[in-house]
């Protein structure tokens, strides 16, 4: 895997994080999205069958993005959530397959009876 981001540009308002690769495709990644697929062993577990569904995040947003050498990017989250390195290769990965896991995303939330909405008085 070669493909390294030529620009990423954090849109606040509309809350997504748009991603131009080397290879010339963009992908528009919103907060959420990143948020419950997010690869901190607080989401994603230790290993297979050990993720975390994440609820309640429809709202949540990026505070800040940190570099991390030339290969990842670390997304600190409004909700308080910073943890996981994003490697160049996990977000192309998540842009590539953002229909797949975002249905997948959806239909774990229902079989759990889960909801996207935050519970009142929670953080995002």
């Amino acid at each position: 895997m070669s493909e390294q981001p030529t620009e990423i540009k954090l849109h606040q308002q509309s809350r997504l994080l748009e991603i131009t690769f080397d290879d010339g495709v963009t992908y528009q990644l919103p907060c959420e999205y990143l948020r419950v697929y997010s690869p901190s062993a607080d989401v994603s577990g230790h290993g297979p069958g050990q993720e975390v569904l994440q609820v309640g995040k429809k709202n949540v947003g990026i505070s800040e993005l940190v570099a991390v050498g030339s290969y990842a990017v670390q997304i600190n989250f409004d909700d308080g959530h910073d943890t996981g390195l994003y490697t160049w290769e996990y977000l192309y990965r998540l842009g590539k397959n953002q229909s797949a896991l975002w249905q997948d995303y959806l239909d774990r939330l229902a079989k759990a009876g889960a909801s996207r909405e935050p519970l009142p008085g929670a953080k995002k």
